[in-house]
């Protein structure tokens, strides 16, 4: 988004020096607590020991030094505000800074800041320009380019703030449990496509600490319970957090611990689906955990490789020791024509019941199915539902075509039936060719390689070449042996269909096979 980049000047304590710093948020300078440089700066390894002095504030504060800063950007001074941006905040872990949070919840500035108490941060952003030009500390505003995120829901932007959340720590966790990474690593749990091992690596060996609690109206609440003082207790339950709240302090009530308002992230209850599912945390040796788990195969997205996939293995070793399943199948991400992913928030979802009435439900299935290789994304086009409704129609056409015919019960001449059964013989062949190819095709969990298989096989083997093969001469019969074995194929091929299209294959194999019924 358009912005402005403000270059602002610190006083240096004891000294007519100033350094410089730039920033586009300039209301956060109320919250300042160092001033940070690389060590391998030159321009000011003579500052080592010196403080700055926090322009309006007039706060002395540290200059320290750290390779976090570039040395190429901006002035290659950095100012630091923990409360306000995740860098800073661990730069001051680091250095054992303060932490001034200068912007409320509603995003107008606090007592803390000490100015403009009450103001909305943007007036502050947009006003404090003129206070610091007035102090002397203003060097020059310049226009800006700024990488800002906002939300999808609401499209406000979004800034970081310092806030009081609940963690668990991931670092031990890791040491704990490093079949997290190996089993996977090694195919012990199997990635489909196995090049996405390389994108769970990377989020597996750069782990941070995994924030649980959200501030939502729906959810599971956080389990913490405050007493008067402040104080926390942790419990399962309201009664055990009282039977640890009284021995902090004995003259409370059960009535006065307040349960925190937030909630668990929603990825905390389903990293543990695959063992909940079979309520294997109350009952972690019943039956049908025992039986069931681990499971056989997820099939998820390749965008929650790390929410989702990722965790439920970590719960899998934490809880059980095992793996939650054998293999992860990935799919594409149906995205439109510009490469985005579809959204309500976007409104660039086709409808979907709109699809299936004007191309029908397996139209839509086949079509896309075809065109989306595990792990690629799909870039959403009609025409692929328009395919699938086209071979459809094909197949339906195909079977009135064989329920047409005229049956003949009288006894071939020898040259039909040579020529005839050598036909029979290469399409049982090529069904059973393709058969073997869409079995290779499921174990590898290549699906779309399964359905374009089939849909040569029934499009081009059988409909262009053997139904044109045995389709008798016109006005003339066909010999009732030749009708069975073209129905026994087509029965066949229809079961070989029918996890890809299972509502025409289905009306037309008990069509064809209505004596069973």
């Amino acid at each position: 988004m358009d912005s402005r980049l403000f270059y602002v000047r610190y006083k240096i304590v004891d000294s007519d020096e100033y350094i410089t710093v730039a920033t586009t948020r300039p209301e956060t300078i109320l919250g300042d607590t160092a001033i940070c440089v690389n060590p391998e700066d030159e321009r000011y390894s003579h500052l080592k020991g010196k403080k700055a002095i926090v322009p309006i504030v007039n706060r002395e504060v540290p200059i320290i030094f750290d390779d976090y800063v570039q040395v190429e950007f901006g002035t290659g001074a950095l100012k630091v505000t923990p409360a306000h941006d995740i860098n800073d905040y661990n730069l001051g872990i680091k250095y054992n800074l303060a932490v001034i949070d200068t912007i409320n919840d509603d995003g107008t500035m606090s007592d803390a800041a000490g100015h403009y108490i009450g103001e909305d941060r943007f007036f502050v952003r947009k006003n404090i320009g003129k206070k610091l030009e007035e102090l002397g500390n203003l060097v020059k505003i310049e226009p800006y380019k700024n990488k800002v995120g906002f939300s999808e829901r609401t499209n406000a932007m979004i800034e970081p703030k310092l806030s009081q959340q609940w963690f668990v720590n991931m670092e031990d966790f890791t040491k704990r449990n490093p079949e997290i990474l190996s089993k996977v690593m090694d195919d012990t749990i199997n990635i489909h496509p196995s090049k996405l091992k390389n994108t769970y690596r990377h989020w597996i060996e750069n782990l941070k600490d995994w924030c649980i609690s959200r501030q939502l109206w729906w959810g599971q609440q956080i389990p913490a319970y405050y007493l008067p003082n402040g104080q926390c207790v942790v419990a399962e339950t309201k009664e055990k957090a009282f039977e640890k709240a009284i021995l902090i302090d004995n003259t409370i009530t059960i009535d006065q611990l307040k349960q925190d308002e937030d909630v668990l992230d929603t990825w905390f209850s389903s990293w543990l689906w695959p063992i909940s599912v079979f309520n294997g945390i109350n009952e972690p040796d019943n039956e049908e955990i025992s039986y069931y788990y681990p499971t056989n195969v997820l099939v998820t997205g390749p965008d929650i490789i790390f929410f989702w996939v990722a965790r439920m293995v970590m719960a899998g070793y934490e809880y059980r020791s095992q793996k939650p399943f054998e293999d992860v199948y990935f799919t594409g991400i149906v995205r439109d024509d510009k490469g985005r992913k579809m959204s309500k928030q976007l409104g660039n979802s086709p409808d979907a019941i709109k699809l299936m009435e004007q191309y029908g439900t397996d139209g839509v299935r086949m079509g896309l199915m075809m065109a989306a290789p595990a792990g690629n994304d799909l870039l959403f086009d009609e025409a692929l539902c328009e395919q699938g409704r086209n071979f459809g129609n094909k197949i339906w056409n195909a079977y009135r075509l064989i329920q047409g015919w005229e049956v003949s019960d009288a006894d071939q001449d020898v040259f039909y039936k040579g020529s005839s059964d050598v036909i029979h013989t290469w399409m049982t062949a090529k069904l059973a060719e393709t058969v073997s190819t869409v079995n290779d095709h499921f174990s590898k969990f290549r699906v779309s390689d399964a359905m374009t298989a089939i849909y040569k096989l029934i499009w081009g083997d059988f409909c262009s070449w053997y139904l044109e093969w045995m389709k008798p001469a016109y006005g003339s019969p066909i010999p009732s042996a030749d009708l069975v074995k073209i129905k026994a194929n087509f029965d066949s091929m229809l079961r070989l269909l029918h996890p890809f299209m299972p509502f025409i294959t289905e009306k037309l194999w008990q069509n064809l096979n209505e004596h069973l019924f």
